[in-house]
């Protein structure tokens, strides 16, 4: 809509309730989508007033807006998400269902054809998906319900760098999904471990923050 200037600059867009029922999704799936709008610098949503779509010619685009810097640094995200993750990943190998991996593929290739076609939300979106799967597998409930206690500020991490993701970065990053995908197949711990590890760090090099 903003693309085709259905929604035009400057413009308010309608209310989460008008928008779920024309696009038949969930209000917890358009309020993601709208996030991540919001994080690429095409929507802005002022407290009391709304959200309206980013005028470029009247006012700086703010692509990168990191809603948590009064609590925690994205640096500090970026170093949990790498103790979190990789550990979420090293005991989820080898408890992943057939199911669940297909599910993970099907992730992947979706994250890497919605980049292709330049549609971000999707792609953030396949991301998001890709990264909750493999820790709701984790055996280990109690780091599953950390996991889910903080992920909002981990999946905000994820969201952030894209604007400045270039392509060939990108082109790793897909390949980096994979490898964590053959290590969690082949019920290889330590490589699935690391491979989530280097993923983390690749992609905190995207929003800035070096983890080496």
């Amino acid at each position: 809509m903003i693309r085709s200037g259905e929604l035009k600059k400057g413009e308010r867009i309608p209310s989460q309730r008008i928008l779920s029922e024309r696009f038949k999704v969930s209000r917890p799936t358009l309020r993601e989508a709208l996030l991540t709008l919001e994080t690429l610098g095409l929507v802005r949503t002022l407290p009391a007033r709304g959200t309206y779509v980013v005028d470029p010619d009247r006012e700086d685009r703010v692509p990168n807006v990191w809603r948590y810097d009064e609590a925690f640094s994205i640096g500090e995200v970026f170093q949990s998400r790498m103790l979190i993750e990789s550990e979420i990943c090293r005991l989820a190998a080898g408890h992943l269902s057939p199911a669940l991996m297909a599910d993970l593929g099907a992730a992947n290739a979706e994250f890497a054809e919605a980049w292709e076609k330049g549609d971000l939300v999707a792609h953030v979106e396949a991301d998001l998906r890709l990264h909750s799967s493999i820790a709701r597998a984790c055996p280990n409930r109690m780091l599953w319900r950390l996991y889910q206690s903080v992920q909002d500020l981990l999946t905000e991490s994820q969201r952030q760098p894209i604007p400045n993701t270039a392509r060939d970065r990108m082109a790793r990053s897909i390949a980096e999904h994979r490898r964590i995908l053959a290590a969690l197949r082949a019920g290889d711990a330590e490589e699935a471990a690391a491979a989530m590890r280097s993923h983390i760090r690749n992609t905190a090099q995207c929003a800035g923050i070096d983890l080496t």
